[in-house]
């Protein structure tokens, strides 16, 4: 699915109707007990950070989205019933947070404002409310509707934070789904449209569809925080992030090339970068020439370290690389947050052509990654950093995703299916290189200033100029 905003998914007008979670739900959620399992370390550090900013006074809408359109006539009480039956697959979407005073432990004092109990609702108990909004007869009052209600509902503070809608036409219906970052990622969203589609027509044709046995997200968490809870600020990840940081000034690492940001100024709104970036012929090319050194991760950060050397001048490109930590098999159909985050640095000054560039990152992921299934958020806290960030990123990425086994990927174009993004505001580089059955597809969300756009374009052109050209080499 290529990544954009709801501005550009291609939508069109029509009838729109939404569902959300029913009042009889939210009310059996409000008497439910607390659920022991605690959050990840990653959802409790954006649902702070979330906290943190609005305290500050800006509303930061994060929010992750699905659109795809099932082909029509559709029947919209069978489309209800797909929709709140793959809810019921992905124990997550019937979690949420209550806060409660601190109660002194690490990073849960009073300081940073209490506790996050978990509470969850049993599958029964899980019902949608469908509301009829209207017609709509331009896309782009209906696309700004729709950020408008996304941001409303699918907020970090909130709960529930996830809305399904779908805008009814005579050839079928467009469905566009968000849901607060908090409970998704990339790959929780990529698995939508096919999921969805699928029960839909078997719901249509009258039949049913086994309930698969999907593993919890709210079990990983409560499995990965004991993991995480077991070590201390000796540990040796957290002597590595230690010097890494101290690197880094002191900071986790931002884009390094020149965002015309002012220090201490406020936090600048963002723009959005979304093109694709070659062709299947030419992403093929590029995979085969960086397969030796590990494939197209490798090769895109190492053109990235070349590039930003190129445009900003540093002599060591430092960034953090995301990673899932889906590392059972177990997870692999789960919706959640499963990413982690590994170091590394790269001397590009000494790696003056690709090849040197590959050789030096493929070393720097064989003897980070496994950091990756450490989250950064419990590293931070034994490393006594200061819980309250004013940006909603903790630091810039480039992140790369081979999509093309995801089921239903060869269906994304003819279904009109995209994964998006909310642009809002931040002050770091997120882009996200992505490899779909045709091609690279390119997305980025980085600060709206003159000074980031030019650096941005520069970026990306010369990536496109980099992927082309090694793909006509042959492999060192």
């Amino acid at each position: 699915m290529r990544m954009t905003d709801i501005q550009r998914c291609e939508i069109r007008p029509g009838r729109l109707v939404e569902w959300t979670l029913s009042p009889g739900t939210l009310d059996l959620a409000a008497a439910l007990p607390e659920d022991t399992r605690p959050p990840a370390y990653i959802q409790e550090s954006h649902i702070r950070t979330a906290r943190s900013v609005r305290e500050d006074g800006l509303f930061v809408p994060t929010w992750l989205g699905a659109a795809f359109d099932i082909p029509g006539p559709v029947d919209l009480d069978v489309l209800q019933e797909a929709l709140r039956a793959w809810t019921l697959r992905h124990e997550t979407l019937r979690s949420g947070f209550r806060w409660s005073a601190g109660d002194g432990e690490d990073g849960k004092d009073g300081k940073d404002g209490g506790t996050m109990r978990r509470f969850t609702l049993d599958a029964d108990a899980v019902a949608l409310h469908r509301e009829d909004v209207g017609e709509f007869t331009d896309a782009g009052d209906l696309a700004r509707h729709l950020q408008d209600r996304f941001d409303q509902v699918a907020d970090a503070l909130r709960w529930p934070n996830l809305i399904y809608t779908a805008v009814v036409r005579d050839d079928g219906v467009g469905v566009y789904m968000a849901f607060d970052h908090s409970n998704v990622d990339a790959y929780s969203i990529y698995r939508i449209p096919a999921e969805v589609s699928e029960l839909y027509a078997a719901g249509a044709a009258g039949r049913s569809v086994p309930r698969p046995r999907v593993a919890s997200y709210v079990d990983f968490c409560e499995a990965e925080r004991a993991d995480a809870d077991r070590i201390d600020a000796s540990h040796d990840v957290v002597a590595r992030w230690r010097e890494f940081i101290r690197r880094c000034d002191g900071r986790l690492p931002s884009f390094p090339v020149d965002l015309g940001l002012r220090p201490g100024g406020p936090l600048p709104e963002q723009r959005l970068l979304r093109e694709p970036l070659v062709d299947a012929a030419d992403a093929a090319a590029f995979e085969a020439y960086c397969r030796p050194y590990g494939g197209s991760l490798v090769g895109v950060l190492a053109a990235t370290a070349l590039i930003v050397h190129e445009i900003g001048g540093e002599p060591v490109y430092r960034t953090v690389v995301p990673f899932h930590t889906r590392s059972r098999s177990q997870w692999a159909e789960s919706v959640g947050w499963y990413v982690g985050g590994a170091p590394i640095e790269v001397p590009v000054d000494r790696a003056r052509d690709f090849p040197a560039a590959l050789r030096a990152v493929r070393a720097e992921l064989q003897a980070n990654r496994r950091m990756s299934r450490m989250p950064i958020d419990r590293v931070l806290r034994l490393l006594g950093t200061d819980f309250r960030p004013t940006s909603p990123d903790l630091y810039s990425i480039v992140s790369y995703v081979d999509a093309r086994d995801v089921p239903g990927a060869d269906d994304w174009p003819d279904r009109t299916a995209y994964a998006l993004l909310r642009v809002s505001y931040g002050d770091q580089v997120c882009a996200w290189v992505t490899r779909l059955p045709e091609g690279l597809w390119f997305a980025s969300r980085y600060p709206d200033t003159d000074v980031a756009h030019k650096n941005l374009r520069l970026y990306v052109e010369r990536l496109r100029d980099v992927v082309t050209s090694v793909g006509q080499k042959p492999a060192d």
